[in-house]
């Protein structure tokens, strides 16, 4: 399904702050794996979503999705087909709009519909949609999207980025921004529409528990590499304190500090 081959990606370059953010990634994901990518600040794992997304693109390497390249395909061509929800629930709306109008730009987005025209139709789609959410949106089509809580806009994020869908689902530590109550429920309807759907998933995380209890395999990243890459058997019996002395083993005298970070 999505393939990464030799991925480089260095910011700054020539210059005192250089960062080679990402060096050398080699990734295979099949077509319904859901897998969660840990590491600490730095690591690379947003740049990661950022070069799969079209959002930044990779010095060397390629890219491709069901064998088609996208290796130097812009973000708007890649939209199409891949759905992203982002740590802060004010980048996957548009707040100054409706909850309506927010998802007629997803079908558009998705090139189901030319104009954001809304009709009786549309409006029942939208419906359906958003009580499967559990959150009484089917009842405020008309209100404005900056009305809402941010477990509200990221479920209304999560909606619009899987409406149609995508080939693959990109989830930016989307819960991290949210208060303990609104991060269960919005993971839990994640995970309920991953099932569904039968997505192929990328999730980003700092949160080691979710890291293990999402998702078939699990990925650590650090210093723009890929160091742990564990599925099957060997992911069920992995516990936190494995992960951290693995981590460890790499960091040495900076393994409290990520630790902390990781934790």
């Amino acid at each position: 399904m999505l393939h990464l081959k030799n991925i480089y990606k260095c910011f700054a370059k020539g210059t005192s702050y250089e960062i080679e953010a990402l060096r050398g990634i080699n990734l295979h994901i099949p077509e319904g794996n859901f897998v969660t990518i840990i590491g600490s600040n730095g690591a690379g794992k947003s740049t990661l979503l950022n070069i799969i997304a079209g959002t930044i693109l990779p010095d060397k390497g390629e890219i491709t999705i069901n064998q088609q390249d996208l290796t130097n395909k812009a973000e708007y061509y890649r939209a199409r087909f891949i759905g992203r929800v982002f740590q802060n629930p004010l980048l996957g709306t548009a707040p100054s709009m409706t909850i309506e109008e927010n998802l007629a730009l997803s079908i558009k987005r998705f090139g189901r519909g030319l104009h954001l025209g809304l009709n009786n139709e549309r409006r029942e789609l939208f419906r359906n949609k958003l009580v499967q959410l559990e959150l009484g949106l089917e009842h405020m089509l008309t209100k404005k999207v900056a009305l809402l809580s941010g477990g509200q806009r990221q479920a209304l994020t999560i909606l619009m980025a899987t409406m149609f869908d995508p080939k693959l689902l990109l989830l930016d530590e989307h819960t991290a921004s949210l208060d303990p109550e609104s991060s269960k429920k919005i993971q839990l309807i994640t995970q309920e529409i991953v099932k569904e759907k039968k997505l192929t998933t990328i999730m980003v995380t700092h949160n080691m528990q979710e890291a293990l209890r999402y998702g078939n395999r699990t990925i650590m990243m650090d210093r723009g590499r890929i160091i742990l890459d564990i599925s099957g058997k060997k992911r069920e019996s992995v516990t936190i304190d494995y992960l951290l002395k693995q981590f460890s083993k790499l960091r040495k005298e900076e393994y409290i500090e990520d630790e902390l970070v990781l934790a």
